[in-house]
């Protein structure tokens, strides 16, 4: 029998070739720009050459090539092999240079206080053990260090009724408006399985989040609700407007 690590893994590799495609187009439209100016206004670090910066569950590696591209550091790691190797191609084609690693984020075989920064997007919730990687996470970053989680109730509606109305409603929109569906268009059984599977699906966040990272001893916590005003296109507003991106600045 898989372990869910095994068929989160198996998931994300079939989902590599088009998720690729995905960070490609953000690469070469106002997404870019807009996530940027995003991330410098968060991170909020100076003389950024000599910062040093962890992205966590890379994917296709577009966090890291935006970093890149702004002066940073980069180590970016992921589970996946087959999604390494795309951000890789990815990085090639734009002639970045970025430290690649396969990495479970949930057992960082890197050095205790070695990051100005962590980012992440779209992963805490896809995490059989979030607690234990932000444990990790919390670890890995410097004194001051300050982690930046982009994320959303993914899943909610596979628990929730009153978010089961809004997900459909939210399918309806997508149909009317003659766009592509985000969740249709991907292997929605095997991505439901694993939601249902892994925990934050069924758990309110990001307060759970917030509760969990002043218990690990971050200084500071700040939520976000809104940010996905600043850096989502339109479709993307349309496909999840039932599941809001926040985020989670967290300082160690």
């Amino acid at each position: 029998m898989l372990t869910l690590l095994t068929e989160i893994e198996q998931y994300w590799t079939k989902r590599a070739e088009g998720y690729s495609q995905v960070n490609q187009n953000e690469l070469h439209s106002e997404q870019k720009q807009k996530w940027q100016q995003t991330l410098l206004k968060y991170l909020n670090l100076t003389e950024i050459k000599t910062k040093h910066i962890l992205d966590i569950g890379t994917g296709p590696g577009f966090f890291a090539i935006i970093l890149t591209q702004l002066g940073f550091k980069v180590t970016a790691i992921d589970y996946t092999a087959e999604m390494l190797l795309k951000a890789k191609q990815n990085a090639n084609e734009l002639q970045v240079r970025i430290d690649f690693q396969q990495m479970n984020a949930q057992q960082l075989t890197l050095p205790s206080n070695s990051f100005d920064a962590i980012v992440t997007r779209n992963l805490t919730w896809n995490l059989p053990n979030p607690q234990t990687a932000y444990q990790e996470w919390y670890r890995v970053l410097k004194p001051n260090g300050i982690l930046l989680n982009f994320d959303a109730n993914w899943y909610t509606h596979l628990f929730d009724e009153q978010m089961r109305k809004a997900y459909e409603q939210d399918r309806q929109s997508v149909a009317k408006a003659q766009i592509d569906d985000h969740y249709t268009c991907t292997d929605i059984d095997t991505m439901e399985k694993i939601a249902r599977q892994v925990p934050l699906s069924a758990i309110n966040r990001p307060s759970w989040d917030k509760q969990i990272l002043n218990d690990i001893g971050f200084k500071t916590i700040e939520l976000f609700p809104k940010v996905w005003q600043q850096v989502w296109s339109d479709e993307e507003k349309l496909n999840y407007a039932s599941t809001p991106m926040f985020l989670i600045k967290a300082t160690k």
